[in-house]
């Protein structure tokens, strides 16, 4: 079983030594104050949540959180975006994405976004999604990185897979746009722009997210 999959209440957060700054509400523009989490790597509340997690296909080990910048980290916050509940608003600028909730309230995750010219924006759906899913690179990624070429028929599943062990996929219209929401072991790149375009999670983040969103989950990417 995957730790702190419920959602916290705010006197959890408290007893689990998460200190909440102000928010300021003013949508989803990157200049707003955002809430802050002080020191949480001392707190048993994230020690469990960022744990290992054994009993997964193939067991995950835990976060080293001295390597994550501590507002990176999965909390509940006042929901900054206005949407239904239900929705997975991606603010790339802050590099958050948010999962709304009822109540005005919304999960906050950590991710890291695609770098300049591999960046995608717009409304879309939750148009499939796979544990521990397999990985094909694109065409296009092929002839840009040819040691890619090698799993031109599928990188199978693991710790390793740039998939990692969750994918939600986004699609627009009905249709594939080739972008994921996924996890990654990388933890410096939660919080950069480093990726091919999709935008990618903590292991214990994407599963998380993927127990609360179903297919046909309304998503929103931000520029």
């Amino acid at each position: 079983m995957t730790a702190a999959l419920s959602v916290p209440s705010r006197r959890a957060f408290m007893a689990g030594g998460a200190s909440l700054a102000a928010l300021t509400l003013a949508g989803c523009a990157t200049s707003r104050r955002i809430e802050r989490i002080d020191q949480p790597q001392f707190s048993d509340y994230y020690l469990q949540m960022y744990g290992p997690i054994p009993n997964e296909r193939f067991p995950i080990p835990a976060i080293d959180l001295a390597k994550l910048d501590p507002n990176m980290f999965r909390t509940v916050v006042s929901d900054p975006t206005g949407e239904a509940p239900g929705t997975i608003v991606v603010n790339t600028g802050e590099r958050h994405l948010y999962l709304v909730l009822e109540g005005g309230q919304a999960i906050r995750y950590g991710v890291g976004i695609g770098r300049d010219g591999f960046t995608w924006s717009g409304r879309a759906k939750v148009g499939r999604k796979a544990e521990w899913p397999t990985w094909t690179p694109t065409k296009e990624m092929m002839e840009r990185q040819p040691e890619t070429r090698e799993f031109a028929g599928g990188m199978p599943p693991g710790l390793t897979n740039p998939l990692g062990a969750r994918a939600l996929y986004i699609y627009q219209d009905g249709r594939d746009t080739l972008y994921r929401l996924h996890g990654t072991m990388e933890v410096w790149s939660i919080g950069g722009a480093v990726s091919s375009g999709c935008v990618r999670l903590l292991f214990h983040d994407i599963i998380d997210l993927y127990s609360r969103a179903p297919v046909d989950t309304p998503i929103i990417v931000n520029q």
